[in-house]
């Protein structure tokens, strides 16, 4: 017992208190909103939320446990490989889950469950942390034009094939990711200018390659009112949720809009916490985000001075941003609808608990750090002193 207690007090430890608290907060928000409409959205929602959440802490502490230097640099090759070699089958045995006018087969069935996951979500874990081993790895020569490609190489192997299953809006998140942790990694401004010319340059034949239901996604995200009882009824019907909500909201079992919303539970979900707990509820929802992205971005500062545990909070920053700033824009109408979950409020079992992998390792360079822990000692000593002097 005396052991099982010491083994606990290690792992809570290793937690940092800041990206704890936040992202405890933002899943009760949701198991809430959730609670709050389980008449629309049913209460196997909310047993899945309940039951992910409850799993995710447990997965947090036990990756947060391990030295992230000793599974990166031990199992990098396999997560890569693996990574690859999943995603390559997605497409091949996918299915488009739910929505079936996407034609979009990024799902996978679990055989003999009758449960499916997204494997591009949990890739995200892998990804970040090969990537950021790679960009660690060639840090002294990075803007070699063959080190460039071979970063390049890495990322389309796993950018290629979830285009490939219809999935543009995770896609664009990896994208995004890659370009942040390059930029943080030292890559000249120039090869960003290059590649920004040749995509601008291919865009016509780029547009030409995706599918139509894609196409008038974009054409339409940026003005629903093209279409208001078509495409475009999404997002106006998200945004006037948003507006009924007022300053205060409806309560948490008021509200009707969100119940004619679809995906009202999933990529539409900030549209339906607004709706009940109304502005207030959204700013606070946006404030913790703001306050995670601050203290990532804090760390990755702290952690670049010694190994690559600093391109991994990148990596893992990157991603929230970029998933806040386009589900956020697809909740108030002003951009396209592209299938983005909010991270931790979407109900969804594979975001969910992939969202609390890449949290896990989060805690784990807090913790590991030498970087984190050496400015962690300084901020304790700073504040024992100010103690002292008062």
């Amino acid at each position: 017992m005396q052991r099982i207690k010491l083994i606990l007090w290690e792992a809570i430890r290793k937690i940092d208190p800041v990206l704890f608290v936040c992202t405890t907060l933002l899943s009760v928000i949701s198991i809430t909103t959730i609670f709050g409409a389980v008449d629309n959205f049913g209460m196997s929602k909310l047993k899945m939320q309940l039951f992910i959440f409850v799993l995710g802490l447990f997965v947090t502490f036990f990756i947060a446990f391990i030295d992230y230097r000793v599974i990166v640099d031990k199992l990098w090759l396999p997560m890569l490989i693996g990574s690859v070699i999943l995603l390559i089958i997605t497409p091949i045995f996918g299915t488009s889950g739910l929505n079936m006018e996407t034609a979009n087969t990024s799902w996978l069935k679990i055989p003999g469950t009758g449960m499916m996951i997204q494997p591009s979500e949990f890739v995200k874990f892998t990804f970040i942390c090969t990537f950021s081993k790679h960009l660690f790895t060639v840090r002294d020569h990075i803007n070699s034009p063959i080190n460039v490609l071979l970063l390049g190489a890495h990322a389309t192997l796993i950018i290629a094939p979830i285009l490939l299953s219809g999935d543009l809006g995770v896609a664009l998140v990896y994208i995004a990711i890659v370009l942040v942790m390059l930029f943080c990694a030292g890559l000249h401004p120039a090869y960003f200018i290059v590649t920004a010319i040749a995509v601008a340059l291919l865009f016509p034949y780029l547009w030409e390659f995706l599918a139509p239901y894609q196409r008038e996604r974009i054409i339409i995200g940026f003005n629903p009112e093209l279409d208001p009882i078509g495409k475009g009824m999404q997002p106006l019907l998200s945004r006037t949720a948003i507006a009924a909500g007022g300053f205060f909201g409806n309560g948490l079992h008021g509200g009707h809009y969100y119940e004619d919303l679809p995906a009202s539970h999933t990529d539409f979900i900030f549209a339906t916490v607004c709706e009940k707990f109304g502005f207030l509820g959204g700013a606070l929802v946006l404030i913790i985000f703001m306050v995670m992205v601050v203290r990532i971005f804090t760390r990755a500062k702290q952690a670049a001075s010694s190994d690559f545990g600093g391109l991994i909070c990148v990596g893992v920053g990157a991603m929230l941003v970029v998933q806040v700033l386009l589900n956020v824009g697809m909740c108030f109408a002003m951009l396209p609808v592209i299938g983005i979950t909010l991270p931790l409020l979407s109900c969804g079992g594979s975001s969910m608990l992939a969202t609390f992998m890449m949290f896990g390792l989060l805690h784990n360079v807090c913790a590991h750090s030498d970087g984190v822990r050496a400015a962690t000692a300084r901020e304790t000593y700073d504040i024992d002193i100010s103690l002292l002097d008062s």
